[in-house]
């Protein structure tokens, strides 16, 4: 049942300043790796081949631990468990630090152009060398898996030809080489599901991403620079898993994507988006202090997006729990935002983890179960015609008695925080959440349309 909406003044939620990083524990990497292994062999893989580069390094680095940074390289792991790390010229002193003990194969194709090409051999001869000819099943790994009825998915590949077409000349032909990805973050990929450590690990990320969007919102002014309000966007020098987005009035002139010096006018649409691993924080609103500066053509914004979008998003949070499909998840959103009316074109929430969108199971007709240890961005994105969007996107964790009690007696100021956020939601937004569901990020469901009206954000309104 729908429930009113009412846009009320507010106390901000409460953030949680000095939260230091969470390492992620021996344990856990052993963890992991004893994961994809199990995986590997309920899937009759001999060997995977595991691609990185910075911008698509999450399932390399679940492994090592590490990105190659500017550079490729590869993780090959046998069934055995024996791993080999194919790194350049400038993450050969990585192989050290790697989270699971692996042989080092200098590539240094890898390297970045017209370095030294000292040692230089063919990928093939690197496969060779790692008996490739003797494997009847070899998975390839880059950064997602396909979803597509045209063609087969196996056979297609996110990684540079010159990889895949290096092991398909170290295997014999009756060697059969897939894309595997799917064995890490498929529904069920060893990445889908996250114990206490790496809870701990990813809330901090959440925590600093969410902490940033309200540093961010409280700066807004009228004649302040996009990139002012960007700069509130960055901290602790931690790399975003997005590009940071602060965006007022027209986007995307001259092609460009990141703040400029533009300056915020009264009535300007803004957009803002920042990420870091765990999760990431999104708003869109308007630069107004009342309905009555508005665009003239948007005076109903309020009640036409912004009223019907927040109740989705608290229906989400107010629904969701363990051992729910992904496809009633789907249905229920479908219901009470519809697409023909509000035209969101993407998942109504996914996986998030060291990428911002790992993968989903929140689709139509999907009959995966939503487990615990999942980590979920709350993401729905409405696009009415000829009216500025919205968005709240935020962070949260599905966790059993079994993981909760984990986290309370493993990380107490962790679970404090969490027990805080929830406070603050039941009490102030008047949102019911399930006991499976764990705040990870200090801004969830806190959502002000009116960007100058700094006191006033929406909530359910109680009925009386």
């Amino acid at each position: 049942m729908k429930k009113a909406i009412e846009l009320a003044i507010l106390p901000e939620p409460p953030i949680f300043e000095e939260v230091a990083p969470v390492f992620l524990s021996d344990a856990t990497m052993s963890q992991r790796k004893l994961s994809v292994l199990e995986r590997m062999a309920a899937e009759e893989f001999d060997t995977l081949v595991i691609y990185a580069d910075k911008e698509h390094g999450s399932n390399f680095e679940y492994l090592s631990g590490f990105l190659p940074r500017f550079e490729e390289g590869l993780l090959v792991l046998d069934k055995t468990g024996a791993a080999t790390l194919i790194l350049g010229n400038e993450n050969l002193k990585l192989q050290a630090h790697s989270r699971i003990a692996a042989e080092l194969v200098h590539y240094p194709q890898f390297s970045l152009p017209n370095q030294p090409m000292t040692g230089e051999k063919s990928l093939s001869s690197v496969f060779s060398s790692l008996r490739f000819k003797e494997k009847k099943k070899i998975g390839i790994i880059g950064w997602k898996m396909f979803t597509t009825h045209h063609e087969d998915p196996a056979t297609l590949f996110d990684v540079p030809y010159f990889i895949v077409d290096a092991v398909k000349r170290a295997v014999t032909r009756t060697c059969h080489v897939v894309n595997a990805a799917y064995l890490l973050i498929g529904e069920k990929g060893s990445r889908s599901h996250n114990n206490a450590n790496e809870i701990a690990h990813y809330e901090y990320g959440a925590n600093l991403s969410s902490r940033c969007i309200l540093s961010a919102m409280n700066a807004i002014e009228v004649g302040k620079k996009e990139a002012e309000i960007g700069a509130y966007l960055l901290a602790e020098g931690q790399m975003p898993s997005v590009v940071p987005i602060a965006a007022s009035g027209k986007r995307f002139e001259f092609a460009n994507l990141y703040p400029t010096h533009k300056r915020i006018a009264l009535g300007d649409p803004f957009s803002m988006t920042i990420g870091y691993k765990g999760g990431l924080s999104s708003r869109t609103g308007f630069v107004v202090s009342e309905a009555s500066q508005l665009p003239a053509e948007q005076q109903d914004y309020l009640e036409r997006v912004v009223k019907p979008y927040y109740q989705a998003i608290t229906t989400w949070l107010e629904a969701i729990r363990i051992n729910q499909t992904g496809g009633e998840m789907y249905r229920l959103i479908e219901e009470v935002l519809p697409k023909k009316s509000y035209h969101w074109h993407l998942n109504p929430g996914h996986l998030v983890s060291d990428d911002e969108w790992m993968s989903s199971p929140i689709y139509a007709d999907s009959l995966t179960p939503l487990e615990s240890g999942m980590m979920f961005q709350v993401d729905i994105i409405p696009s009415v015609p000829e009216y500025t969007g919205v968005s709240a996107e935020e962070c949260i964790a599905l966790a059993d008695q079994e993981l909760r009690q984990e986290l309370k007696a493993d990380y107490p100021e962790l679970w404090e925080r969490i027990t805080k956020r929830k406070e603050y939601l039941e009490n102030y937004l008047n949102i019911q959440l399930s006991p499976d569901v764990l705040l990870l990020s200090n801004t969830v469901a806190y959502l002000r349309p009116f960007y100058l009206a700094k006191n006033q954000a929406l909530r359910i309104k109680k009925s009386r």
